[in-house]
Parts: structure tokens; sequence; C-alpha cells
């Protein structure tokens, strides 16, 4: 059924989910949207893609341009 509903992509890491799923409520599959408080967790996603970067930092050398690509997106903000 997941190869006939409509994806999105999380503007931090990258990955897709579904945006509809026959059966699950919209509102569960979109992790934002499980948080009351969409400012922590945007802080929070912020927090673990640096920490995610931060730690890859020592692998870049070793892999393609095309995996570094792959990233998570943090944001220059602090």
């Amino acid at each position: 059924e997941l190869d006939q509903v409509d994806y999105k992509e999380h503007p931090v890491f990258g990955v897709s989910f579904p945006a509809n799923c026959p059966g699950v409520p919209d509102e569960v599959l979109d992790p934002r949207s499980t948080w009351k408080d969409k400012d922590a967790y945007d802080k929070q996603a912020e927090h673990l893609a640096r920490q995610f970067n931060d730690n890859f930092a020592k692998y870049k050398d070793g892999v393609s341009e095309e995996v570094l690509a792959a990233a998570p997106k943090a944001s220059v903000k602090a």
C-alpha cells in the first residue's frame, strides 16, 4: 500500500516518510507533528544533526561526495 501514497522529506535528515497511510492517522507519520512544542522539536533535530555531523567528520576523508551530500542538514544558527 505504501507505494501508492505521497511522501514528505524531513528537512534536516533528508529521509522520506509517508504523508498518509491507510488506517494510520496522518499526524503520527510526521515526527514533528507528534511534539506539542514544535520549537523544541526543531532544536532537538538540529542538535542531533550537529552531533551526527561532528562525529561523522572523522570519517569524511574515506567516503564519497554522494555520502557526504546525504548528511543531515544542520543550519548554521546556534
